[in-house]
């Protein structure tokens, strides 16, 4: 698909901002300039991994005996002491990894109000200043290198001379390893666990998957690290199912660090890119990692998604939640919620501020839905959460043809960012507040024209550099719906009172929900309502759900529905 002219435009900033063409334009391939680049990282300490808090396991070192032409070992001596990556310049990783943090966040935020330089021109805004770690651009004072904050790592495997195993990374555009000694922007201890990963697979002869030839077993391990936990979760990634020693070879994996609480196998087998395959099985440990995000508990399953940089994605969720503007009885809907966590986090907040809310998520992958409906009952949430496998424009358009109630709408789609349908979907159920986290600005730039253009007005939008050292810029942009008043007026007497037909003036569902509210105090769906309208024999919407499970109304809320249609006199 060819690129929009925001695509573009977004794309050429980015570029020129981290290899720093609008400040070196004319000396670009000049000497000079790279003298420039290493004055700039002059004084910075050499990339040294702090002490690992895994440095003490003995397990870990029980086969840290490598081979002569160790690559691992090559690579470590080769590293320039005045370059803070060993390795920079073959992965091409960290674009920016040279140039100074304020440098970085300098450019990003240019390439944004460039980006949305339109929208905020319609709007009579400014993009906020970008929010990096630790900093805010504009706070005075020094800027630190962010290191450290991946905490989800990755290798491939290659297989080497005489069975060896090498893992790295791929050099940029080929299949050809790079090996990796230590990486400085990941977590503490995580590619020790990678690099152990290929020496125990040596060691037990399972070969390692050759890209170009399709033979081998052994393709892809992903480590990932908690934050505010010290559980480790590994993920082997084989092309086939059996292994030469699998039983060991899951042990070895499982002893190379004492914090690793899972090791998974994805079988893997078909050509291509992609990581993961269809297919996973727990071979050790526990089904899941737990980690924390803003005071709530999260479970995650190997193939779940769960944000790389855990401290900003905190930062992410606060700036989405502040902007939700939460309110007692409001419906959130949570769309592409993954394992739930946005949404958890917003109910939990409302929650310790007193509020009461609904949060409805909904996601295609059925692992992320496990998840999200575990994480509800770990922070006690099951009883106003609902989550749904599904398709997320699938579902809100089934929502808008059903005239269902949703307040707050947040959206966190993938790169290709939302479609046309889902977006005017969500305009036609007018919710009081839209926030719209993105992990790919020019593609929300493109999404927030239809939705201005469909009744709602830009608050804010605010940067977040979710990756240093690279020119990738996450942002959340808060929308508020022009027309914030609500549709219906809440009714307190019943049509016999107002010498109203009942036939033909029959109320609405927002009346009996807004009833049980008001009298009651607790929070009920049209879905509940009209589960009360079928079991009472009362005409009710034509059925949509299809084969979709759907919650049973609890027997509180049942009585307080029953309650409302006596109220407007629906039953005696």
């Amino acid at each position: 698909m060819a690129e929009s002219r925001a695509e573009r435009r977004a794309r050429r900033a980015l570029v020129e901002a981290a290899e720093g063409l609008k400040e070196e334009k004319s000396s670009k391939k000049s000497k000079s300039s790279q003298d420039a680049k290493g004055k700039s990282a002059k004084g910075k300490a050499k990339a040294k991994r702090p002490g690992s808090r895994r440095s003490g396991d003995k397990a870990s070192q029980a086969h840290s005996k490598r081979p002569h032409n160790d690559p691992v070992s090559s690579a470590r001596k080769a590293v320039d002491p005045k370059s803070p990556c060993s390795i920079m310049k073959s992965c091409g990783g960290c674009t920016a990894l040279n140039r100074p943090y304020k440098k970085q966040l300098a450019a990003k935020q240019a390439a944004m109000e460039e980006l949305f330089a339109s929208l905020c021109e319609r709007e009579g805004i400014a993009v906020d200043p970008i929010r990096g770690m630790g900093v805010t651009l504009g706070d005075p004072g020094k800027y630190p290198a962010p290191r450290g904050f991946r905490h989800k790592a990755a290798t491939p495997f290659a297989p080497g001379k005489e069975g060896a195993v090498r893992c790295g990374f791929f050099e940029r555009g080929t299949h050809k390893i790079v090996a990796v000694p230590e990486c400085p922007v990941e977590a503490p201890g995580a590619r020790q666990i990678l690099n152990g990963i290929a020496r125990e697979a040596e060691r037990l002869h399972i070969p390692a998957f050759n890209e170009d030839k399709h033979l081998g077993l052994l393709r892809y391990a992903v480590v990932r690290c908690g934050w505010r936990t010290n559980q480790v979760m590994v993920t082997l990634v084989t092309a086939q199912r059996d292994l030469p020693h699998a039983q060991e070879f899951f042990e070895a994996v499982a002893a190379i660090d004492p914090h690793i609480v899972t090791v998974a196998q994805n079988i893997n087998g078909r050509p291509g890119n992609a990581i993961l395959g269809e297919e996973t099985r727990i071979v050790y440990g526990a089904e899941c990692m737990r980690d924390q995000l803003l005071g709530c508990e999260f479970d995650i399953s190997p193939t779940a998604f769960y944000q790389t940089n855990p401290q900003q994605t905190e930062l992410l969720y606060q700036l989405a939640i502040d902007g939700m503007d939460l309110q007692q009885g409001d419906i959130l809907m949570d769309a592409y919620c993954g394992s739930g966590t946005i949404g958890l986090c917003a109910a939990k907040d409302a929650q310790d501020r007193g509020v009461g809310i609904m949060l409805l998520g909904v996601e295609r992958n059925p692992a992320g839905i496990a998840d999200a409906h575990r994480n509800a009952e770990l922070n006690g949430l099951t009883r106003s959460a609902w989550f749904m496998a599904d398709d997320a424009t699938d579902y809100i358009l089934d929502a808008a043809d059903n005239n269902e109630r949703v307040d707050v709408l947040s959206i966190d789609p993938p790169r290709a960012g939302s479609t046309p349908e889902f977006l005017e979907a969500a305009c036609a159920l007018k919710p009081r507040r839209i926030t719209y986290i993105s992990c790919n600005p020019a593609t929300q730039e493109r999404d927030l024209h239809q939705l201005l253009d469909g009744g709602y007005r830009l608050l804010k939008i605010t940067p977040v550099d979710m990756f240093p050292q690279t020119d990738h810029t996450e942002t959340v942009a808060v929308l508020s719906r022009k027309s914030a008043s609500k549709s219906f007026i809440p009714v307190s007497i019943s049509p016999k009172d107002m010498g109203l037909s009942e036939e033909k003036d029959q109320p609405t569902y927002a009346n009996i929900c807004d009833y049980v509210q008001k009298t009651h105090g607790m929070k009920v769906s049209s879905l509940y309502v009209a589960q009360m309208k079928a079991e009472c024999g009362l005409e009710t919407q034509a059925d949509r759900s299809g084969d979709k499970k759907q919650p049973k109304c609890p027997p509180e809320k049942r009585e307080a529905i029953l309650d409302a249609f006596r109220h407007f006199g629906m039953i005696d």
